[in-house]
């Protein structure tokens, strides 16, 4: 299983620098990444999980010390994070301002609204304010 993975899916890539490798990792945003030092994690920006040292095999992370299995695939990991309890959470958002509020904000609200073309949008905080 692993040989036909290997001969199509894989490349060696040299780089002048372990920064270069660093910033070639966070392009590549791999949903695991093994590094050999933990100096190395500030550096990472986008990484579904990170195993640090030759103790810490992809494995150890998918079936026993990691939070799951479930991590973002194909450069996903520059956008989101592996599955979390989060994902099962339902937030709902709650807005309540005053005159006052409303007012400060209205220049910026009426703007962006009819940047994106919609006016009516735009005239439900101008119609509140007169």
């Amino acid at each position: 299983m692993a040989r036909p993975a290997i001969d199509n899916n894989s490349a060696i890539v040299v780089v002048s620098s372990t920064a270069e490798a660093v910033e070639l990792s966070n392009q590549f945003a791999p949903e695991h990444l093994s590094i050999y030092d933990e100096a190395l994690l500030p550096g990472i920006r986008h990484a579904g999980s990170v195993f640090v040292g030759p103790f810490s095999p992809e494995a150890a992370g998918d079936y026993a010390s990691g939070p799951n299995h479930v991590l973002p695939t194909g450069g996903h990991a520059r956008l989101r994070a592996g599955l979390s309890a989060a994902d099962f959470v339902k937030v709902i958002s709650v807005q309540r301002l005053d005159a006052a509020a409303l007012a400060h904000l209205a220049p910026t609200i009426t703007t962006l609204a009819r940047a994106e073309g919609l006016e009516a949008h735009a005239r439900s905080v101008e119609v509140r304010l007169s």
